[in-house]
């Protein structure tokens, strides 16, 4: 969404919502017949994490009731898209590959390359939203252009307004250009910078630059790397809050090892959705406020296979290793990654569906 709301959040403030007592029956199981993948084995499985809040959604399979979704006449990404990416702060060269390899395998057809259930698959999803042409969005994404920004050109604490300052000192470079027909810019933040309302009610958004701040209109999004400040509110599942502990398996394995990258990329998935169906704010939402507009992503908020909704993620695969993932990408890389409201369905859906 715009402004990335979680619900696990909701529960953080017990004075908007109650909690859910625990019970020992939501213990996770093992589900189903280990299925071989590679060289060790692959378990499907339905993980109950504990319950978030009465408040926690009803944005489940089968929701199609609670769900206005319109389209406002605005533009999609129905273009081949180009990402620009901006790495502000120090970065690992191992977290930058692991991003890169997740945006690149949207694109990676080759069942051999990226088996199913892929990125490629699950992006399928986003491409079935049109324009008012009834072009589809984009199935292209290609990486046009990185910029490292490995000196805090604008502080180590970012606002709204000053994360399109640094898109604009990106630009003004001339690392890569000016891409207003096919561009979209992707800021992502190392762990030690702060960003207006990170972690308390943000983990990512996506909007759009004013002429005045960077020159032209832009397509946006930022997304914070959360490995440090608040893994609990923007790595989760990878990790959770200390009031839902003693219920559930706990915290799920990434699928990389890195509790704050893994958690990045759904968040990622989530903006890029968005920002293709949305990018202007004037096309695909539910509500009537497009300052604060329910989108493709928002309705399937927490959901990540079959089954999921009233506490539990949904069912997703585990390896011989413990490590949680439903989708898969190039060059052997896994990822767990949130569903996407499906139009065509009413509900919300992903290539590990069940049916």
């Amino acid at each position: 969404m715009l402004i990335h709301l979680l619900f696990i959040f909701a529960v953080a403030a017990p004075f908007l919502v109650l909690l859910v007592p625990h019970s020992a029956a939501s213990a996770a199981t093992l589900q189903l017949q280990p299925l071989k993948h590679d060289d060790n084995y692959t378990f499907k499985f339905n993980p109950q994490l504990p319950p978030r809040s009465l408040s926690a959604s009803k944005k489940f399979e089968g929701s199609s009731e609670l769900v206005n979704l319109r389209y406002h006449m605005g533009p999609v990404l129905s273009s081949p898209i180009n990402i620009y990416l901006i790495w502000y702060g120090n970065w690992a060269p191992s977290q930058q590959l692991l991003i890169k390899d997740f945006l690149l395998s949207i694109s990676t057809f080759n069942h051999r390359a990226a088996p199913s259930p892929s990125v490629a698959e699950w992006w399928q999803t986003v491409s079935l939203y049109t324009d008012q042409t009834g072009a589809n969005i984009s199935r292209s994404i290609l990486i046009a252009g990185e910029y490292s920004d490995h000196l805090y050109s604008h502080g180590y604490h970012l606002t709204r307004l000053s994360i399109q300052e640094v898109i604009a000192t990106a630009v003004k470079s001339k690392p890569f250009p000016v891409d207003h027909k096919n561009g979209i810019y992707l800021v992502l933040t190392a762990t030690d910078v702060t960003v207006q309302d990170f972690c308390r009610a943000v983990c990512g958004f996506h909007y759009f630059t004013f002429p005045s701040m960077v020159g032209y209109t832009l397509p946006y999004a930022w997304v914070g790397n959360s490995g440090k400040q608040c893994p609990e509110v923007c790595a989760y599942p990878f990790a959770v809050p200390g009031y839902m502990g003693g219920g559930g398996p706990g915290a799920l394995r990434p699928p990389n090892g890195d509790v704050g990258v893994d958690g990045m990329i759904s968040v990622i998935g989530h903006e890029l959705a968005e920002l293709s169906s949305n990018p202007l704010v004037n096309a695909w939402y539910a509500g009537e406020d497009p300052t604060a507009p329910t989108e493709i992503g928002d309705l399937c908020e927490g959901l990540y296979g079959s089954g999921g909704g009233g506490g539990y993620i949904g069912q997703v695969m585990r390896d011989g290793g413990g490590r949680t993932y439903n989708l898969k990408g190039r060059r052997g890389r896994r990822f767990l990654v949130q569903w996407i409201w499906n139009p065509t369905l009413k509900a919300c859906a992903g290539p590990n569906a069940l049916d």
